[in-house]
């Protein structure tokens, strides 16, 4: 009998991932254990963090066929690679987004379009370290801080990097509070960071009704690859503002963006495997990301600058940096920066405005890019 047991142990060993699991596959299975630490214990974008840390873990699994073709994993990222999450996500945070403090003052449209010098400039350091052009557009996009334009454009153009460009793009929007506020002190004095901007007038619904189909039609003409990301986040913003799909802006705004948030996070966790994330490229794309933040802050704030000059002090230049389309946490660390110089400063919905029109512009950004490449 005891060697009936032993003999049914030894073929249990056999079967089991014990032998075949590596060196490499337990490092990937602790980066996403750090991933789910970094996101339950500091918040760092918990929402995908989660997901993806998970999706590591789950794909790195032995024997476990979740990541053949055709396993679960594998079903997952047919959302990515179809092209369909991302401009999902886009419609749930257009139904989530108020244009109203980009309408009331549309100058900010310049600071949300500045803000993308990140992208092209990461492009070029990108191409200086040998990347293939697709790659380096891929690369360039982390800049504009949008986690569904980055893993749209990176799908068509370098699926191979998803992996490593995503988790860049996801944890540097998470450290925009750290990132940001030495780059806005350098590039600002305090009587800049100290100027009150006051009330922006009302904007009426007409207007907001409109504003969405006109940014449709002006940015799928001049940039036709941008259609799918400013469609879908046009459609949303309609469905908010019509007043008469109460229902459906609601649907957008939590269960559909939630849903497809789990299974974008796991589908992107999924391609963390030790053969796309363990060479020295991640290294690079992870270096490249933090100029490309660093860079689209920087041109948000000097535009900022140009712009508070032109006005005779009306604009705080702190607002360029809100550029970056990390929506909110970009506005909220322009409020944090102004009211700790001026208590009376509120900032925040004056941010919002080229908060709101990062995330047109790094759409737009992409569809340039998409047409470069394709051209």
């Amino acid at each position: 009998m005891l060697d009936n047991v032993l003999k049914g142990l030894e073929k249990f060993y056999y079967h089991s991932a014990l032998l075949t699991i590596g060196y490499q596959e337990m490092i990937m299975i602790s980066i996403g254990c750090l991933l789910i630490f970094l996101a339950i214990t500091k918040q760092y974008e918990p929402l995908l963090l989660i997901p993806i840390g998970f999706g590591a873990l789950l794909a790195n699994l032995p024997l476990s066929g979740l990541n053949d073709p055709n396993g679960l994993l594998d079903m997952f990222r047919w959302g990515i690679k179809s092209g369909l999450f991302p401009p999902i996500i886009f419609l749930g945070v257009g139904a989530m987004t108020d244009f109203g403090p980009l309408i009331a003052n549309p100058k900010t449209f310049l600071l949300g379009a500045a803000a993308q010098f990140g992208i092209f400039m990461t492009l070029i350091g990108a191409l200086l370290l040998n990347f293939k052009l697709p790659e380096a557009c891929a690369i360039g996009i982390i800049g504009g801080a949008d986690g569904p334009t980055t893993i749209f454009l990176t799908n068509k153009l370098a699926p191979e990097l998803l992996g490593p460009i995503t988790v860049a793009a996801y944890s540097y929007m998470a450290l925009i509070p750290i990132i940001q506020p030495p780059i806005m002190k350098m590039l600002t004095t305090k009587k800049e960071r100290s100027i009150a901007m006051i009330q922006t007038r009302e904007v009426s619904k007409i207007v907001k009704l409109i504003f969405p189909l006109v940014i449709l039609l002006v940015s799928a003409i001049c940039v036709p690859d941008s259609a799918a990301l400013i469609g879908m986040l046009m459609f949303g913003n309609l469905l908010r503002e019509s007043g008469v799909t109460e229902r459906l802006s609601k649907t957008a705004q939590n269960e559909l963006i939630n849903i497809i948030t789990i299974f974008l996070g796991l589908a992107v966790g999924s391609s963390l495997t030790a053969a796309n994330f363990l060479k020295q490229d991640s290294l690079f794309i992870f270096l490249l990301g933090l100029f490309s933040f660093m860079f689209g802050t920087a041109g948000g704030i000097i535009i900022g600058k140009i712009l508070c000059k032109l006005t005779k002090g009306k604009i705080n230049p702190l607002i360029g940096a809100a550029g970056v389309s990390a929506v909110p946490m970009a506005a909220r660390v322009v409020q944090k920066i102004g009211q700790k110089e001026n208590p009376s400063n509120f900032l925040l919905m004056h941010a919002m405005g080229p908060n709101v029109a990062g995330v047109i512009g790094s759409a737009v950004a992409a569809g340039i890019l998409l047409a470069i490449v394709k051209n």
